[in-house]
């Protein structure tokens, strides 16, 4: 699950631990470790790889705005996380978690449990607590969807609120970077860490406040009260998926608990925009076109150093097919297939064409256009079913853990027959949505929730770490007092 260790993170550490005791102390994360996904650039003797061998040993010339925030807030950063490879944009016959490098990432929570992805070793890796919390990134649902089956808060931030420099991209459109941890007052702490605006990517030119707002202060017990949240009913479609059947009464009985809590629960509230969404082409067209420009543009331009010559799709595609450690083609490139022969990058009118319709079916007929119809502050839903529209418009969404699946559940394989999508045990979570930049309203809701519920407590691995973050503190206090 995790990819690789800093090697310089013990260093890192006795020197924030000489600060500490010097007077001083650069926030809440000061010495804390945070794990980040391979895909996250660092300007230190980390590789970032997104799993393929195709950007083994490649260096940047500096550290992404995210790892520089992290590392001013104090944290260390312990090291890299495994993910599916290309966060989950390279094939259509693969496994969540697998990459060339890292291998396959397994949950904790059955034998051989699909982890989900594209974060999948943040997810099992903060899950097990190897860190105090992980960074993911996400696409459509590479946070949400790993933390709901990994028992973990996940937050997907607004597209903006997190700079994404030189964090290897699948669409400017739509990539986020957000934290994912056990409480939703830990994941609170990390995104006050990494939120705010960065002159490497405009996309934060869109925050529309000058100081970013105190998300720890936002983890409130009477945040629910008043509240008014929507459900949209019709997005909890089980023909889509009809073995997470025994998730709805679990969400149901959660709503009972939102209203016990002061909130206003309206159900309902439907997506109008759901059929054409789902029928259409259109969102598969805007990621094609925006990984053709983002990656070179975005990413393979920027290396200061680039051992493999790769400067395009077309480049990684040709080494994914030529290296035989990236195990083509058992596992496919059907996703870079299509791209390239889309023809087109995001500067075209074909692509703004389905841009337009992307966002007025997401927003104006979806969360948009629910929120301001109903009057709504927020939505709710199971997040198995929440991470595609709010994805679509860039909104965010925090996904608390909501239950899990019963003893009697049947086990059932993913489609590529390597991993137990389903099994007894394995976690479900349920989502929070709000519009653009609403994370603070966001974080207490869940918050209000999650302390009623305190539902991952109850949830228990079938492995564990026999070595905890505790009592290696402990060990090294008592090492200083002999």
């Amino acid at each position: 699950m995790v990819i690789e260790i800093n090697p310089d993170a013990l260093t890192i550490a006795g020197n924030l631990d000489a600060q500490r005791a010097n007077g001083t102390v650069l926030g809440p994360l000061h010495g804390i470790p945070i794990l980040i996904k391979n895909n996250i650039a660092t300007a230190d003797k980390m590789d970032n790889t997104a799993g393929s061998y195709a950007l083994a040993g490649a260096k940047v010339p500096r550290d992404s705005t995210i790892a520089a925030k992290l590392r001013k807030a104090g944290a260390v950063i312990l090291g890299k996380t495994n993910l599916s490879q290309w966060a989950n944009y390279r094939s259509f016959n693969t496994s969540n978690g697998w990459s060339a490098i890292g291998g396959q990432t397994q949950g904790a929570y059955y034998p051989g449990q699909d982890p989900s992805g594209s974060s999948s070793g943040s997810g099992v890796s903060s899950s097990l607590g190897l860190a105090l919390a992980a960074l993911g990134t996400e696409t459509d649902g590479s946070i949400l969807s790993p933390s709901d089956v990994n028992n973990l808060v996940g937050i997907k931030p607004t597209v903006g609120l997190t700079a994404r420099d030189l964090v290897v991209p699948i669409s400017e459109h739509q990539d986020t970077v957000g934290p994912m941890a056990r409480t939703v007052r830990d994941a609170a702490y990390v995104l006050a860490a990494i939120a705010g605006k960065s002159s490497y990517d405009n996309y934060t030119d869109a925050i529309p406040f000058d100081t970013i707002p105190d998300y720890v202060a936002a983890c409130n017990f009477s945040a629910l009260r008043g509240k008014r949240i929507g459900v949209p009913r019709n997005l909890i479609d089980l023909t889509s998926d009809p073995a997470a059947a025994p998730i709805v009464p679990v969400f149901n009985a959660a709503l009972d608990i939102l209203r016990a809590a002061g909130a206003i629960v309206i159900d309902n509230t439907n997506f109008t925009g759901y059929d054409a969404l789902s029928e259409g082409n259109y969102s598969n067209i805007v990621l094609e076109a925006d990984f053709i420009s983002d990656l070179p543009k975005e990413y393979l331009s920027k290396l200061s150093y680039n051992p493999n010559n790769i400067h395009s799709v077309a480049d990684v595609r040709n080494f994914t097919h030529d290296f035989p450690l990236e195990d083509w083609p058992e596992r496919d490139t059907l996703i870079w297939d299509g791209a390239l022969e889309l023809g087109y990058g995001n500067t075209s009118p074909e692509f703004w064409s389905n841009y337009t319709m992307n966002t007025f079916l997401a927003g104006e007929m979806g969360i948009t256009g629910a929120l301001k119809n109903y009057s709504l502050d927020a939505l709710v839903l199971p997040t198995e079913f929440s991470p595609n529209f709010p994805a679509l418009i860039g909104a965010p969404v925090v996904t608390v853990p909501l239950g899990a699946y019963p003893p009697n559940t049947t086990v059932l394989l993913n489609q590529f027959g390597n991993l137990n999508a389903t099994a007894p045990n394995m976690p479900f979570g349920i989502s929070f949505m709000g519009p653009r930049f609403s994370e603070e309203l966001l974080i207490g809701l869940a918050y209000a929730f999650e302390q009623r519920t305190m539902v991952r407590n109850t949830i228990t691995p079938y492995i564990q770490p026999t070595t905890e973050l505790a009592d290696v503190v402990h060990a090294r206090q008592r090492m200083k007092e002999l």
